[in-house]
């Protein structure tokens, strides 16, 4: 697909890792593994505001014979260190156990949050926000705070993030009302879940979200099925969007004609269109190390976001190599695109996404793509 504008907007040779929440903290040289993942909302002023994903990693993580990692602790940073006989370091991002009896894995980074504010059109950066950075505050978040998404819901900002530690692997909110100054209001889903969405309106004077549990085992859909089994987008409901209850009804789910969706997850949160709401997500066909992944589109009834109205069978927003040439020397991944933001201006949405898990990516995409 063709678009007006799309490019990369901040890439790791961005980030000042002086003004870093890490620096001189850490005993060790740290580089950015990741400028990328950014939440997107609009400010007071008219100007848009990312809040981007740093993945700061250590430059030398392998050295005596142990592969070490960085971890939060009472305020400050430490670096842990496992043998390597005990790791399979196959994937640049993570390193796994052997022979736990189940999936444990450690980082080779640990993530913070960046605001940079964006020209209204998402085409300049105009300020790199470090004083207002967010980084890890909780033994709960003590590997890193991962992933925003920025929803607004009446005055108020409210912005989902992954919080990761040995704990639990957990959803954490913060609030805000100028999506600059936030406040961490704490774990409000406990199950392990990526991809916490929160609509931008109420449903029936409800807040919603869109969930991505997950786990190793799923049942079975019978023989014939249309759907797919596997990671589907789940809806929550919530009275005041700390406590949620799962809604009873699925949401949407891959299908079993194509390989394209065989996983899928939550994208940009639901906005919501004279025809519905609007969810983009991201859908994972199985190929190499991590997958192939891509962006699609469904609109949702604005009464009950569980009925599908209609969705797209083609991928709105691929990976584009052409966009991270520049960079070619950075990537660790290919094939690989994240929309993690969308904001609406005018004729057409502004969509921020993480490209290669490695920088930030805005695309305009026209209204009329989707119906």
């Amino acid at each position: 697909m063709t678009f007006s504008h799309d490019a990369l907007i901040f890439t790791p040779g961005d980030i000042d890792l002086a003004q870093s929440p890490l620096a001189g903290k850490v005993d060790a040289e740290t580089y950015v593994l990741g400028a990328f993942n950014p939440g997107l909302t609009r400010l007071a002023n008219g100007n848009l505001l990312m809040m981007v994903r740093v993945a700061e990693a250590l430059r030398t993580p392998i050295h005596d014979q142990h592969i070490h990692a960085i971890r939060w602790f009472d305020g400050g940073y430490c670096l842990d260190a496992w043998p390597l006989d005990f790791v399979d370091t196959a994937d640049p991002r993570k390193f796994m156990m052997r022979a736990a009896g189940w999936k444990i894995m450690a980082l080779t980074s640990l993530s913070w949050l960046l605001p940079v504010e964006l020209n209204a059109a998402g085409t300049k950066v105009e300020q790199v926000h470090y004083d207002k950075a967010i980084a890890p505050r909780a033994s709960y978040q003590c590997y890193g705070v991962e992933d925003a998404r920025i929803s607004k819901v009446g005055d108020r900002y409210l912005m989902t993030t992954c919080s990761v530690s040995p704990e639990r692997h957990s959803t954490t909110l913060y609030t805000s009302d100028n999506a600059l100054d936030w406040t961490l209001e704490g774990i409000v889903l406990d199950h392990q879940n990526k991809d916490m969405l929160i609509f931008e309106g109420l449903v029936g004077g409800k807040y919603f979200a869109q969930t991505r549990p997950l786990g190793d085992l799923y049942f079975a859909y019978p023989p014939g099925s249309e759907w797919r089994s596997g990671p589907s987008i789940n809806l929550a409901s919530s009275p005041d969007a700390l406590h949620w209850k799962p809604y009873d009804r699925p949401g949407i789910r891959p299908h079993a004609a194509t390989m394209a969706t065989a996983r899928m997850g939550g994208g940009a949160p639901p906005i919501l269109t004279p025809d519905g709401w609007l969810s983009l997500w991201h859908g994972v066909e199985p190929a190499g190390v991590v997958g192939i992944y891509r962006t699609y589109w469904s609109i949702l009834d604005r009464d009950d976001p569980s009925v599908v109205l209609r969705t797209s069978d083609a991928p709105l927003i691929e990976a584009n190599t052409a966009l991270t040439d520049p960079i070619k020397e950075l990537i660790y991944l290919d094939n690989v695109v994240f929309t993690t933001g969308i904001v609406d201006a005018g004729d057409h949405y502004i969509v921020a996404s993480g490209e290669a898990d490695l920088a930030c990516r805005v695309t305009w995409v026209a209204k009329g793509v989707f119906g």
